[in-house]
């Protein structure tokens, strides 16, 4: 195969063994299901925010988003995927041009021809050097990888850009079940841990009443969570909060933490 996005942070974020890699992913979801199982009635999310720190970080805090999708394998099919730009700097939201992205797990077809349909618009741009790196958008693949199965990818790193301008590309491609969004974003960073529950919880509220962001202080994917706060508005998606946590909770540290929530977003009107 050519034209790989080959794997940057596997061996540093997330292990770089496949066999190990699985492993610790059905172990952060068996745990998230022990402690925030879905509920009997609840349906597909039709989008997720999920953290993007490494696993012993962030893990426990994704997977219990995670967990929500392989509840039916096979349904979803393609993942629109945007997360933050920290390496490259970047004018709207960067597509690649690779075939493929690679994990330990194996390799992701990227979907050329809703590439296609994004790169009509003004702010998108086909940039590899704002994926080469970038870790936003990789940890989550593995976990994708384990709970859907085969699923082609649309990456996107999301640099300067406004929040309407990420929710049109949102909807270009939104489409039915087939269809998931995931937001890849941390909440705040470096801040004492009782200082970082408050704002965190504040800012988690703010996401659940849909209300946009302030700043990139409260989340560094403030720009692509924007975004998905507008089209949840237009769609009519209702959001519910999965876990809340920082890396105080998960790796034991409490001086200087970050934030880390997932929140999965229901369509029809579903709240649990």
């Amino acid at each position: 195969m050519s034209n790989i996005r080959p794997p940057a942070v596997a061996g540093s974020f997330y292990p770089d063994n496949a066999v190990t890699l699985a492993a610790e992913i059905d172990a952060l979801l068996d745990d998230a299901g022990r402690r925030k199982p879905p509920l009997a009635d609840e349906p597909l999310p039709k989008a997720v925010i999920v953290p993007h720190a490494g696993y012993i970080y962030s893990g426990p805090v994704a997977a219990g988003a995670f967990l929500r999708l392989r509840r039916e394998m096979g349904t979803i099919t393609r993942v629109l995927l945007l997360g933050p730009v920290h390496r490259v700097a970047v004018r709207g939201l960067a597509l690649s041009t690779a075939s493929f992205f690679e994990t330990p797990l194996g390799t992701i077809p990227l979907d050329t021809e809703a590439s296609k349909l994004l790169s009509e618009l003004p702010q998108v741009i086909a940039y590899d050097p704002a994926h080469a790196l970038e870790h936003s958008l990789e940890v989550q693949l593995p976990f994708l990888q384990r709970v859907l199965g085969p699923f082609s990818l649309i990456p996107l790193a999301v640099g300067d850009a406004r929040p309407e301008a990420v929710a049109e590309v949102l909807e270009r491609l939104w489409d039915g079940p087939e269809t998931l969004i995931v937001i890849s974003s941390d909440l705040s960073h470096y801040l004492p841990y009782e200082t970082a529950r408050r704002i965190d919880q504040d800012s988690v509220q703010t996401l659940l009443d849909l209300r946009l962001l302030l700043s990139h202080e409260q989340a560094c994917g403030a720009t692509p969570v924007n975004g998905m706060v507008v089209s949840a508005r237009r769609k009519g998606l209702v959001p519910r909060l999965i876990d809340l946590q920082n890396s105080g909770d998960t790796a034991g540290d409490k001086s200087r933490v970050v934030g880390y929530a997932s929140i999965a977003f229901y369509e029809g009107g579903y709240n649990g």
